[in-house]
């Protein structure tokens, strides 16, 4: 073999420059790029998520669930694995409606000054500020408290929940230190625990009793009353102004490991307690 005919079977065989054969990335030879991953649609979520975040069951429980027929989705049977659906249709769960939104329970230990209102009051304090970090959800509190009032108050966007506790019906247990601007006579004390008539309605107090190793103008009042600012009436109404008001326990929660202006979640045990209020 001649060296013409060498050279020429060298770059015959692809083998000059290294030894590498040389690939044309132009035109029909050049690789196709990957198709992008489709958006995630913030609209819609699998069904086993939405009934779990419903607060019915787990999301593996919601799978068996599921599969058993259990579950409709604007009133057709969905037994379809990883079947998703959107956050406007209707979904029940053996006929109850359910609601996607996971549900959360925040309590607070309310600093005075703050404002329990929903609505945004520009320039002013508002106890929502305070819980802005604990959730992604709107979290709504349970009842109101006057600014100057300190103490527990309860957050949550389970509004199943929040109709319970605040129906005069069922009785929530609510104990609160107050301070008067003079000392409370003992027969007011006495008529308090009688029953005192505001708004033409008798409030019925558990029980109340002057604060250990203190003046006579610090009291404990206990009652299961859901009208609001209750307290403040029955001592407005004897003629007692209140200067300051703190709710110490609300239901079976406490104020303890919880300084003030701070918030919490409520553990598994306490909502559980909480949905057995009658």
């Amino acid at each position: 073999m001649g060296k013409s005919d060498y050279n020429k079977d060298r770059k015959s065989s692809g083998k000059d420059n290294g030894g590498a054969r040389k690939r044309n990335f132009t035109g029909s030879g050049a690789p196709k790029a990957k198709n992008p991953p489709k958006p995630l649609d913030p609209n819609s979520i699998r069904l086993n998520k939405y009934v779990a975040n419903s607060g019915v069951c787990s999301r593996r429980e919601a799978d068996v669930f599921i599969a058993a027929g259990s579950v409709t989705v604007n009133g057709k049977v969905i037994s379809e694995m990883g079947y998703k659906v959107k956050l406007d249709d209707v979904v029940k769960f053996d006929g109850r409606h359910l609601n996607p939104e996971k549900r959360e329970y925040v309590l607070l230990n309310k600093p005075k000054d703050f404002s329990t209102t929903v609505r945004n009051e520009h320039g002013k304090r508002n106890v929502a500020g305070l819980i802005s970090s604990a959730s992604k959800s709107t979290l709504l509190p349970v009842d109101r408290m006057a600014k100057a009032s300190t103490g527990l108050l309860l957050f949550t966007n389970d509004m199943e929940l929040t109709r319970r506790l605040v129906n005069p019906k069922n009785g929530l247990r609510k104990i609160y230190h107050v301070e008067l601007n003079k000392p409370l006579r003992s027969v007011d004390l006495k008529r308090i625990q009688d029953g005192i008539a505001i708004d033409e309605k008798v409030v019925n107090v558990h029980d109340i009793s002057y604060v250990d190793n203190a003046p006579k103008n610090q009291v404990g009042i206990e009652l299961f009353s859901s009208r609001s600012n209750i307290v403040t009436k029955i001592f407005e109404h004897l003629d007692y102004e209140v200067s300051k008001l703190d709710r110490v326990i609300y239901g079976g929660l406490t104020k303890k490991d919880l300084p003030r202006g701070h918030w919490r979640y409520l553990t598994k045990q306490e909502v559980v307690n909480l949905g057995m209020v009658n």
